[in-house]
């Protein structure tokens, strides 16, 4: 290889926006040289790591735009605590697939404690890792989000823009005021991605209270209607994770 070619590769790799290629080429150009590679195989090497690389990078953006609480994966969620959820199951969900694509929505309702925004958090963080694009956010923060889009006369925009995720995560729905302006803003939402896009909602209030979050009975029943319509629930009536953790650390 020439000394003019040497100059070229690292601005070429630059124009081309292939920085693991400009990073790696003399290595395993050098290995290649040694062992006797035919170009194809040099080519393929070099693009192989340039394609892991952006992978990666590309899931540490998704994970950052997630917002996902850390330390709040499969590994460190107590299954034995939460009987009633099948660790093979939720094995399953994290692998996204089929009831991403369909739009299928995640409800986990159970009282204070007892690990439903723990379970929507590692279901967040093994999509992300899956190439996924996951936000997980409190229920409240984001209608006050969409309020002020509202206001703005960009409501539509708003919502369009949250069409890139493939999940949104509404955490503790049941903190939620009973407020018509909050409330419409958040059915608006579930109606745009019904059908479309999945939602995961934890509550700690099962159905039959959910005319306490929302004001008019007709919206309630027609926000239950899109949110069950595709949708996997999960009882979560165990006694309080954080309570039981708690006695556990009392010295005897």
């Amino acid at each position: 290889m020439s000394a003019t070619d040497i100059a070229r590769l690292p601005l070429l790799c630059t124009e081309l926006r292939l920085p693991s290629v400009g990073h790696l080429w003399p290595a395993i150009t050098e290995q290649a040289d040694r062992d006797g590679w035919p170009a194809a195989r040099t080519l393929a090497a070099l693009f192989e790591h340039e394609v892991a690389e952006r992978a990666q990078r590309r899931t540490r953006r998704h994970l950052a735009e997630a917002r996902l609480p850390v330390g709040k994966t499969l590994d460190t969620f107590d299954f034995t605590a939460v009987p009633m959820i099948s660790k093979a199951r939720i094995a399953a969900l994290a692998q996204g697939d089929t009831w991403l694509e369909t739009g299928t929505n995640i409800l986990a309702f159970g009282p204070p404690g007892t690990g439903k925004s723990h379970l929507a958090a590692a279901l967040g963080h093994a999509l992300v890792d899956a190439g996924y694009r996951v936000l997980f956010t409190r229920t409240t923060d984001l209608v006050q989000q969409l309020q002020t889009a509202r206001q703005e006369l960009k409501l539509a925009g708003a919502i369009e823009k949250l069409d890139k995720y493939h999940l949104i995560v509404l955490d503790d729905l049941s903190y939620l005021q009973k407020n018509q302006a909050e409330t419409s803003v958040l059915f608006e939402l579930i109606s745009a991605r019904y059908e479309r896009r999945s939602i995961m909602i934890t509550a700690n209030q099962p159905f039959g209270a959910w005319d306490q979050i929302f004001p008019d009975p007709a919206m309630t029943i027609a926000t239950i209607d899109r949110l069950v319509h595709h949708s996997i629930i999960f009882e979560m009536n165990t006694d309080s994770y954080r309570r039981r953790s708690a006695q556990a650390r009392k010295p005897e």
